[in-house]
């Protein structure tokens, strides 16, 4: 008789252990282990327990496969997660380690692997086999692809986050905390304007951040408008200037005033010292229509020059893509009122941009598609799985939420944004269209943008248009396409949304929506109309509530290179992960050495700030 002690580790969130009967089989490469029920005085698979059981086998198992789990009813349905188990065979030999990280839901049989990650080719064991076929057959019957709407990526099938597998739900404390913090004061429903800018200081005294209060001082600031074009919530709108667009008809004599010394603007744009930021991709978009008032966007033009005094500073504006007298060029030198407008507009038009271009599109539903496939094509045991699953936590469930709370026919963006409805559907599929491989990599679309001196060359078509092959064909294709997830799931999602509170709690900063038309005569700008133009009251307690929500440290948070569940158990895996921490380290205390005695500091993409995954 052969005697294996087993230890077995239970979740450690809430309702993690369970009291129904769990039983377990030792699968080994000669036969198995009795079939037996894991039961020890007192209470065993208590919240984050670790149990120890010994399992006996009458036959010698050779070298051990599988860990067959077990869970039977007992009383009532009683649910349960299952980090791993241990087992030491009989003589000493090493400890082996099955991870496992899932739950156990109903009346149901699970079988798992030992930790060691192996591809199909490292597999030739029937049994082995047949467990990865099996188990991929029935994750494709689990997670199913669907279609939210044409002309976007593909998603999970799932109307709402309750048809989910409990695998990729929420946690208990999650769901608490993500509820609760959403219960925000909706029924607000105050039409009326505010009175003045000042007006909007009435709900910023209890939800604050430091950069939000900067951004209430300084947001009328020239340089302040062009800082965040680099360090806000959308820096990939910048761009490069070497030939004006036709449709823009500012001229040099128009922006010569904005101009350094001995210098002009012909000169400027050949030196590489004017940077353009073009809303095309809003022009034509229907508006959405709020409490029978309609909404209104623009698709701005903005000029950008890099002073050798002031910084980044916008030098001329046009807020539509067709020249007219009605579309006149807004400058810095116009009337106050009329060029503070005028960014206003600018910026009315990033909120949409990288609320569901930038935010959206390019992190939550690219990375859905990852996610779905990951669960779909790889066995647990796969090291491409183990290297994907901690990037790809919370991801379903935040994702049906948004396509439910935010984006549906009377969700959040329905109520207060000026492309809610279908103007946001249409501007997620103009960017799809032209969505390429090449611009999710930083690498490529820095210097494609005349961000830095680097050049490299990949795909460039765009993703709608199929640019990704069925098949990689070398490890560095492989290697990129597992970069570009990882990262778009963690610092490019990070550095899109952890700011959105910062930048768009002061209202007229980033305005969600704008309930008058662009104005078409500088010289007819008022206060009263600019107070009719920005979000009325109600908007703006919602826009403040929602970015807070959104944007807000997340209770449970995992930092980027932190794994709760170890996938991995060999050594060489973990030496790599410990590297790869130190390394997140050094960046971080270098963020921080180069933010000391900054007024305005850049923190977002400090690595501990960063998830691992897209939960929010």
């Amino acid at each position: 008789m052969e005697i294996y002690t087993v230890t077995v580790a239970t979740g450690t969130s809430e309702y993690s252990g369970t009291n129904n009967y769990i039983f377990m089989t030792l699968v080994g490469e000669k036969g198995e282990s009795e079939r037996t029920l894991l039961d020890n005085p007192g209470l065993d698979f208590c919240r984050g327990a670790v149990d120890t059981y010994k399992v006996t086998s009458h036959l010698p198992l050779g070298s051990l496969l599988l860990v067959r789990l077990e869970k039977k009813r007992y009383w009532v349905e009683d649910n349960w997660f299952c980090r791993y188990v241990t087992v030491e065979p009989p003589g000493g030999d090493k400890v082996l380690t099955f991870p496992c990280y899932r739950w156990l839901v109903g009346d149901i049989k699970v079988e798992i692997r030992e930790g060691i990650a192996k591809t199909l080719r490292d597999d030739s064991l029937p049994q082995l086999l047949a467990h990865r076929k099996t188990e991929l057959q029935e994750r494709q019957k689990t997670y199913r692809w669907s279609t939210w709407a044409p002309g976007i990526p593909r998603c999970i099938d799932a109307k709402t986050e309750a048809d989910l597998p409990q695998d990729v739900r929420f946690e208990n404390e999650k769901r608490s905390d993500f509820e609760h913090s959403l219960n925000y004061k909706l029924a607000i429903r105050f039409g009326k304007s505010w009175n003045d800018l000042d007006d909007f200081k009435r709900i910023f005294w209890k939800l604050r951040s430091p950069i939000a209060e900067y951004c209430m001082k300084n947001w009328k600031e020239d340089w302040f408008f062009g800082y965040q074009c680099l360090n806000g919530t959308n820096p990939r709108m910048i761009q490069r200037c070497t030939k004006l667009p036709k449709n823009f008809s500012v001229t040099a004599n128009m922006v010569q005033s904005s101009m350094a010394p001995r210098t002009n603007l012909d000169k400027e744009l050949q030196a590489g010292n004017i940077y353009l930021l073009d809303y095309a991709i809003m022009d034509g978009i229907p508006t959405n229509t709020i409490n029978g008032k309609p909404q209104y966007i623009a698709a701005p033009f903005c000029l950008l020059y890099q002073h050798p005094d002031e910084g980044l500073i916008p030098i001329a504006i046009q807020l539509e893509q067709t020249p007219g007298l009605d579309t006149p060029i807004f400058l810095p030198k116009d009337p106050p009122l009329a060029w503070v407008l005028a960014k206003m507009w600018v910026r009315h038009s990033e909120f949409q941009v990288f609320q569901l271009l930038s935010h959206l599109l390019r992190t939550h539903l690219v990375v859905e598609v990852v996610c779905v496939a990951t669960l779909r094509q790889l066995p647990v045991v796969h090291p491409i799985y183990k290297l994907l699953a901690p990037h790809l936590r919370y991801t379903l469930e935040i994702n049906c939420r948004g396509r439910t709370q935010l984006l549906s026919a009377n969700g959040i963006f329905k109520q207060v944004v000026s492309t809610g409805g279908d103007g946001l559907l249409i501007l997620a599929q103009r960017e799809y269209k032209v969505l390429t491989y090449r611009s999710l990599q930083p690498h490529n679309d820095f210097p494609d943008r005349g961000a830095t001196l680097c050049s490299h060359k990949h795909i460039n078509t765009p993703l709608a248009a199929g640019s990704l092959a069925n098949k990689l064909s070398t490890r560095e294709e492989l290697s990129t396409l597992l970069a570009v997830a990882i990262f778009t799931s963690t610092a490019q999602h990070a550095a899109t949304n952890n700011g959105q509170f910062d930048w768009c709690a002061w209202i007229p900063n980033t305005p969600c929506t704008m309930r008058q038309p662009p104005p078409t005569d500088k010289d007819a700008v008022t206060m009263e109309m600019i107070m009719a133009t920005l979000p009325d009251v109600s908007q703006s307690c919602v826009q403040m509530a929602i970015t807070w929500h959104l944007g807000r440290t997340q209770p449970d948070a995992i930092a980027l290179g932190q794994y709760t569940e170890e996938h991995f158990t060999e050594g060489r895996a973990k030496e790599l992960i410990d590297k790869f921490r130190t390394e997140l380290k050094e960046i971080e205390d270098s963020i921080l050495r180069q933010n000391e005695g900054l007024d305005l500091q850049y923190l977002i993409l400090l690595p501990s700030r960063i998830e691992n995954s897209i939960t929010i």
